[in-house]
């Protein structure tokens, strides 16, 4: 839904930067800084940040950042959100680089949550580099040659905006200069820079954020500091694609609150009923492990000497306030021994002659994963190892959650199977949500999406044909046991619940960046297959799991498209940025090898298609996605090894794109586009669920379309 090197696309929490951030590069002029932003010390937030320069970003991304879309260039200056700490703030500042927007605190989300409820009631591998501070003599011959790739403008909330990509054949001149000058039609004039972009070490193409004109411009040209200039074109509009108007009664606004998964639950039961000769559930076959982890607690003090216990089975089963303790058997001579009795696990050191406790932490975690293993694990906590283990406790293990009103058991993930002919004779269409567990505003989209088409069937004579001539199928939410954990306990969680990691990453401390990346745990273009975009660390934001497929979150997806083969199209619903997205996803590091390319026709269908889709979002408040942002997931964002889109398209054949619902809004005081982030006060979330479940709908069009002109083909 994540330069030279690639990304790991956007990690659940705070994995550590330190590493990437103490061995700065040399300084470049500082640019003119913003009202100073802060955090306190132990506070998290998604943060737009300006960073220093390229080298910068690059050792952002080496150590694991957590990078929430694709770095921007803006005026010079290179723009990634991040998620940090405070802690992480100051150092990364301190390093030259600067805050310039608080998108999110870690708290807002809840609060957001609380305020919809009561309303109700009442780039990973992406790179940029910025032009030259200096201007280059341009030379009285031009040695490169410009091509424009795209040219394109829209009008948003009555403000008109122009896009441009250029390519430079001078590809490895890292400082060429490229200006856009554009007219419009009353000879209005002006102009703006276009800053480099490479991926994987391989320069792809200069460009810009949209640029505000004051109205629709008639020529755009490009010129180079080498001397080298495009030649003249007219700007297109974009997405120029309009979808059929909605009929007077047309009913829709369907969505009050924030979700969660016990909420989806109950709407999934209420649709069911209310629609029963629409409406199927499909209840996946893979349970996912539920809202539960172990339980744990620190035997001892991690500011000194400490081993971490953990119970071997779920807090949920019996395993919360089970004690722990170490005691001094008051004996000369003892050995080490371990022993459980009545919920309380009690390790009695060893003592010398002189009666003195003798054993050390390592040996305390030892005995007990020797004498208990059907109980409980031990390990050492991290700058304790080989240390006197002191008398401590007793400490009760827990399992950390909060979610009191969260069912503690495996999860059933239910899909929704809506149409007339719910029996494989129609094309069929997915839409799916909620993969990533903090993106609180893409189940609301699938969900209007999925109540539109049945409350309208009745009154609305197209919305009857659509649901005769397309089987559509909704995931709201892939992830369950993320998302709650993501509304009850760390609002920016990411992967899923399931802890694969092992010895010192399994120290509670880590317990936000524990899980899976279900968009990284597919078949196609994998990790294991040596693709970028993914990581064999599991506490990264983008970890891949043990193997292909290894959850059952990912599992179920493919399990659904499989049991039925008349699926031909795939939205997978993703936030933040304002993205539409296709295959390839992925690519080799070396040489930048994706997956292979669509062929002509269906880069066609793809484009043509999201040509529509782009236009039907549009209509609802004047959203427009950018073009540069437009295009194959490798291109416009950053490799993804292992998504679930790939895995659609090469393997089954059905033609996948993906939504990243959140587009940054342009700001008029300030003149810059801000982010929205993965939790945004309900308004905003309500007005993206909105206009991109007018985009599902317009997807059931495309396949509509598209299975007639199959059948006229014979």
């Amino acid at each position: 839904m994540n330069v030279r090197r690639r990304w790991t696309a956007a990690a659940t929490t705070a994995i550590l930067i330190s590493a990437a951030l103490s061995h700065p590069g040399p300084a470049t002029a500082a640019p003119t800084a913003p009202a100073p932003i802060t955090l306190t010390a132990t506070e998290t937030a998604l943060v737009r940040v300006q960073l220093r320069d390229q080298a910068q970003l690059d050792r952002l991304v080496a150590g694991g950042a957590d990078l929430a879309n694709r770095p921007r260039a803006r005026d010079g200056r290179i723009l990634a959100d991040l998620v940090l700490s405070g802690a992480q703030l100051t150092e990364l500042t301190a390093q030259g680089a600067t805050a310039v927007q608080i998108v999110q605190r870690a708290g807002d989300g809840t609060r957001h949550f609380a305020e919809s409820v009561r309303a109700a009631q009442a780039r990973t591998a992406a790179g940029l580099r910025a032009p030259a501070t200096s201007q280059r003599t341009t030379a009285a011959t031009a040695v490169d040659t410009l091509q424009v790739q795209q040219a394109y403008w829209w009008t948003t909330g009555g403000q008109a905006f122009v896009q441009a990509q250029v390519a430079t054949t001078a590809t490895d001149d890292p400082d060429v200069e490229i200006t856009v000058s554009w007219r419009t039609a009353d000879g209005a004039t002006g102009s703006f820079p276009l800053y480099r972009f490479e991926d994987s070490g391989e320069y792809q193409y200069h460009y810009n954020l949209p640029q505000p004109v004051p109205s629709r411009p008639v020529q755009l040209t490009a010129t180079s500091s080498l001397g080298g200039a495009s030649r003249v074109v007219t700007p297109t509009l974009w997405p120029n694609a309009t979808p059929p108007p909605l009929p007077a009664g047309y009913q829709k606004d369907f969505i009050d609150a924030y979700l969660t998964p016990v909420d989806i639950q109950a709407r999934i039961k209420r649709l069911a009923r209310q629609y029963r000769d629409l409406v199927d559930v499909i209840d996946l076959p893979n349970k996912t492990q539920g809202y539960r982890r172990s339980a744990a607690a620190y035997l001892g003090d991690p500011a000194v000497a400490a081993v971490v216990v953990e119970s071997v089975r779920f807090g949920d089963q019996s395993m919360n306030g089970v004690q722990v303790r170490t005691v001094d058997p008051g004996r000369r001579n003892r050995p080490l021994t371990v022993g459980y009795r009545d919920r309380v696990l009690t390790v009695s050191l060893a003592t010398d002659t002189a009666g003195k406790t003798v054993s050390t932490t390592d040996e305390v975690a030892a005995a007990i994963n020797a004498r208990q293993a059907n109980r409980f694990r031990a390990t050492v906590e991290d700058g304790s190892a080989g240390l006197p283990m002191p008398v401590a406790g007793p400490a009760r293990l827990d399992d950390g959650l909060q979610g009191t009103e969260v069912p503690a058991k495996p999860w059933t993930v239910q899909a929704l199977r809506l149409g007339v002919h719910r029996d494989g004779s129609r094309v069929g269409v997915l839409a799916y949500s909620q993969e990533h567990a903090r993106e609180w505003a893409t189940p609301l989209v699938t969900l209007e999406f999925a109540e539109r088409m049945l409350a309208n069937a009745r009154t609305d004579p197209a919305t009857r044909e659509l649901l005769e001539q397309v089987d559509i199928f909704v995931i709201p939410t892939v992830n369950p046991d993320g998302a709650n954990y993501s509304f009850n306990d760390f609002n920016f969680q990411r992967k899923n619940l399931v802890n694969h990691c092992t010895g010192s990453a399994r120290d509670p401390k880590n317990r936000n960046s524990w899980g899976v990346d279900v968009n990284r745990n597919y078949t196609v273009g994998s990790y294991f297959d040596g693709y970028v975009g993914a990581s064999a660390n599991c506490l990264s934001g983008t970890y891949a799991g043990t193997a292909e497929l290894s959850e059952a979150e990912s599992s179920n997806v493919i399990a659904l498209a499989k049991a039925h083969t008349n699926i031909k199209f795939a939205m997978n619903v993703h936030s933040y940025g304002g993205y539409f997205m296709w295959p390839p996803g992925a690519y080799r590091a070396d040489g930048r090898i994706t997956l292979p390319r669509p062929s002509i026709d269906e880069s066609t269908l793809f484009l043509n298609s999201a040509r529509r889709i782009v236009g039907a979002i549009a209509q609802e408040r004047g959203t427009v996605t950018w073009p540069s942002q437009t295009g194959p997931v490798a291109d416009v964002l950053y490799s993804a090894a292992g998504n679930s889109a790939d895995q659609l398209y090469y393997e089954l054949g059905i033609f996948a794109w993906d939504f990243e619902v959140g587009n940054d809004r342009w700001n008029p005081t300030t003149g810059e586009w801000e982010g929205v982030g993965f939790q945004p006060p309900f308004d905003e979330a309500h007005g993206e669920s909105q206009e991109y479940a007018g985009g599902l709908v317009e997807m059931v069009r495309v396949a509509r379309d598209y299975a007639a002109a199959q059948a006229a083909e014979g």
